[in-house]
């Protein structure tokens, strides 16, 4: 056996276990019983233990030494296990284990102080996650930006002054064009109450509308909706509203394009480096497509808006055209995950600055919910009412992805070159929506983006499907001619 090959077993081995440990955070949001937080902390902090020693083993180092890549697959198996090797070897063993611990503890006690509305109860553990945080970004920056090491791991290649950089040339458009939707009449919502089991029901049928296999996934509830998991087994969660049935349908499409994406991969790829999205950028690019461009579009909820009313009846919308302004509605509003597309990466904007803030210290953990009510009446223009509604509403924090949120921004920014090239692609996109058929975009999703897996550079990936240099541009200008029409500006 070459070192290559001894190499890609022992990789195998802790993807596997890495799958595991996913399965431990699944099982935390949707069915774990409240009571066994602490020990679930202990047994995830047990996990990391093992896989931090396997992924700095020194075994790994030699092999890598040794190993000669037979094609470009191979160099870039090298490439991405070297770059987790020389991470892992940067951070002790036991603050990678204190980290694991706290933090699945950390997660527990947010959900608890988001319920009661007490963010006093939340900030003593938040502190420990960041000063936890602060102590590892330092010992992977080693001498550099720490924050540019944390985004590092969600985004490689990226820095905060790229993403800062990236934000300063979007919020003019996108503030311009908010002050001049919000002039305007919002739409007529939704009316009446919308039956859990149901809107379950519709979730799943959608699911496998934009192509998600449910012999290899599942879709369950949880408070925060995420997707988990890769190759064989890549599960979904959603949420349900008894009065907005729209958080169920899109928050389930967002998640089934991260799930796609997942399942997508070259299977040959399966439990390695590259058996998995090449970074959260490129992986919110498939959900925020999936969402808006195909979901929220005109045609797609034509579609959406009969098999809505042979679900529920009557809901209070007359037609598609009213449903297709209702789903695109434009309001004031708190919660990041049910922003419509105008105003959505400024809130994203707030957190970044607010968690480099936290990380260099120029941000105590103690003044945070005043900074951020400070920032959001400044940004949007009035006062944050509770805390589940501003600093305790994202779960992110709590268990320590710091540099994660840039990512969703930079998502929809690779998304808006995506579907630029993907209208050009398919030029009977429309008819195909109206019907109710995503196969033709998310064929080409897949074939251009999805298959790749970790074999590309995130922006190679986009570069090459979309063939441009990845830009905010084609975002911008996608939301100026959507709204212009919706709202007759």
């Amino acid at each position: 056996m070459t070192a290559y090959d001894s190499l890609m077993a022992f990789q195998r081995d802790t993807s596997a276990l890495a799958q595991v440990a996913g399965r431990l955070g699944w099982d935390q949001e949707t069915m774990m019983p409240p009571g066994a937080a602490q020990q679930r902390g202990v047994e995830m902090g047990a996990i990391e233990a093992i896989l931090h020693a396997r992924r700095s083993a020194p075994q790994v180092g030699e092999w890598l030494n040794a190993a000669k890549p037979d094609g470009p697959v191979a160099a870039a198996q090298l490439r991405e296990i070297r770059r987790a090797y020389e991470r892992a070897n940067k951070v002790p063993a036991e603050l990678a284990t204190r980290l694991a611990r706290v933090t699945s503890e950390a997660q527990g006690k947010w959900a608890a102080a988001r319920a009661d509305e007490d963010v006093a109860a939340f900030l003593p553990v938040l502190d420990e996650v960041v000063t936890l945080k602060r102590e590892e970004g330092a010992a992977l920056a080693d001498g550099g930006n720490l924050y540019d090491a944390m985004l590092d791991d969600y985004e490689p290649g990226t820095t905060g002054a790229q993403i800062a950089t990236m934000f300063d040339a979007m919020r003019p458009r996108l503030v311009d064009l908010r002050a001049a939707v919000l002039e305007r009449p919002e739409p007529q919502g939704v009316s009446g109450m919308f039956d859990d089991a149901l809107q379950m029901a519709l979730s799943r049928e959608l699911a496998e509308v934009f192509g998600y296999d449910l012999n290899r996934g599942r879709v369950d509830k949880a408070v925060h909706p995420f997707s988990s998991g890769s190759g064989a087994d890549v599960r979904i969660t959603t949420r349900t509203s008894a009065t907005d049935p729209f958080n169920c349908i899109y928050s389930t499409i967002h998640e089934v394009g991260h799930a796609a994406y997942e399942q997508g991969i070259e299977t040959a790829y399966a439990l390695t480096p590259l058996g998995r999205g090449v970074s959260m950028g490129v992986h919110e690019s498939q959900s925020r497509i999936y969402e808006n461009q195909i979901g929220r579009s005109r045609a797609f909820t034509g579609w959406l808006f009969d098999r809505m009313v042979e679900r529920f009846g009557d809901f209070g919308i007359a037609d598609a055209d009213a449903f297709y302004a209702a789903v695109n509605s434009v309001a004031n509003g708190y919660i990041r995950t049910e922003a419509d597309e105008v105003q959505y990466n400024l809130h994203i904007m707030l957190r970044f600055d607010l968690e480099r803030a936290l990380m260099s210290g120029d941000l105590q953990v103690s003044e945070l919910e005043a900074a951020w009510n400070d920032r959001f009446l400044a940004d949007f223009g009035y006062a944050v009412d509770t805390p589940s509604n501003g600093c305790l509403q994202d779960v992110h924090w709590s268990v320590g992805l710091f540099g994660y949120f840039p990512t969703y921004s930079l998502g929809n920014v690779y998304a808006g070159c995506l579907y630029q090239a993907l209208r050009v692609a398919i030029p009977d996109l429309d008819e195909q929506l109206a019907a109710g058929n995503t196969s033709g975009a998310t064929g080409w999703l897949h074939r251009h983006v999805q298959r790749h897996g970790g074999l590309y550079a995130p922006r190679e990936v986009i570069g090459n499907a979309s063939g441009m240099a990845p830009s905010e541009a084609p975002l911008l200008d996608y939301l100026e001619r959507k709204f212009t029409g919706l709202y007759e500006l």
